[in-house]
């Protein structure tokens, strides 16, 4: 598969009257076309900073990030921090207005997807008017808009009771490989992580660096709710638990 992100030796260090603070030392990995990573390891080691720093919303204090020449990014925040005063398409309009490509063709795309995804008959609803598992497909439909060859998910399903987790995270996994995207997401979830991804990165805690890397081969790849009926599913949920530091 061809390499879309490759991170060396990355490092990210917040500075305080009194001290430093290392969040993350030493991160590397790469990310190929396609692929699916999921980032897990204890509060506070530094997951949503490695996210925030690949979407160029934080600064790094050291290291390399290098994207293929056409790899472009979207990001998708842990709350769905829609408009209320917005439509849901002009919520998932609004990253091709601020980069003045809101043309034709990019809002036909748009309602395509709204269509697509089952929010047709809410394309002029308002935020208020959504289930929370719409408004975070509506979340990522925005995220989608500007066409991104990589998406960026921090804890996407968090703010959601179980069932309706279940349910989008079904969703959510259907889209990106229906879009064929690559997406690399930070999650609590050994669950979320095991069931949606290709590979999965066990952080250490602070500095956060990569304790171990797994590839997660199961039996036959389907939809995360029913990959959890998987034969290797608890082989692969005991290796990762055992690699958290949870007394953190």
């Amino acid at each position: 598969m061809k390499k879309l992100l490759e991170v060396k030796n990355l490092k990210k260090i917040y500075h305080t009257p009194k001290q430093e603070i290392f969040a993350v030392d030493n991160f590397s990995f790469t990310l190929s076309d396609g692929e699916f990573v999921s980032m897990v390891g204890p509060s506070g080691c530094g997951k949503s900073t490695i996210l925030s720093i690949l979407a160029d919303i934080e600064k790094k204090s050291s290291g390399d990030i290098s994207f293929t020449s056409q790899a472009k990014i979207g990001y998708m925040p842990q709350q769905d921090a829609l408009f209320s005063w917005l439509s849901v398409l002009d919520n998932c309009l609004l990253p091709l207005k601020i980069k003045k490509e809101c043309n034709k063709e990019n809002k036909q795309r748009v309602i395509s997807l709204l269509e697509k995804y089952g929010l047709k008959d809410f394309i002029y609803s308002y935020p208020q008017n959504l289930s929370g598992g719409m408004r975070q497909r509506v979340s990522l439909i925005r995220t989608l808009a500007t066409n991104p060859d990589i998406i960026l998910l921090d804890e996407p399903f968090s703010a959601l009771d179980y069932q309706s987790r279940l349910i989008l995270s079904d969703d959510v996994y259907q889209i990106i490989k229906k879009e064929k995207k690559s997406a690399i997401m930070v999650t609590h979830s050994i669950e979320e992580a095991i069931t949606m991804s290709d590979k999965v990165l066990v952080l250490s805690k602070r500095p956060g660096h990569i304790k171990k890397e797994i590839d997660i081969v199961l039996k036959e790849k389907k939809l995360p709710t029913e990959n959890r009926k998987d034969p290797k599913y608890t082989y692969y949920h005991d290796l990762i638990w055992k690699e958290i530091d949870v007394h953190v």
